[in-house]
């Protein structure tokens, strides 16, 4: 699958969780969104690709693991 994580995905999902009640994430692994995932989460399972690679989105950003300008 491999989609790129980028910045603005981040920022997107982080004000969602945020101002709202969602709890989004990523697996680092492929790129897949991930629902249900607390803000602090690391190695979730990722249900696309099986890698246990998943990351909650304010710990996808506070580790920087995005690709900036994209």
């Amino acid at each position: 699958m491999n989609i790129p994580i980028t910045e603005t995905r981040v920022l997107a999902a982080v004000e969602a969780c945020i101002c709202g009640t969602e709890n989004p994430g990523f697996c680092l692994a492929c790129g897949a969104d991930h629902d249900a995932c607390e803000p602090d989460a690391e190695g979730y399972e990722c249900y696309e690709c099986g890698e246990m690679k998943v990351m909650g989105a304010e710990n996808v950003l506070l580790c920087g693991y995005y690709i900036v300008g994209a």
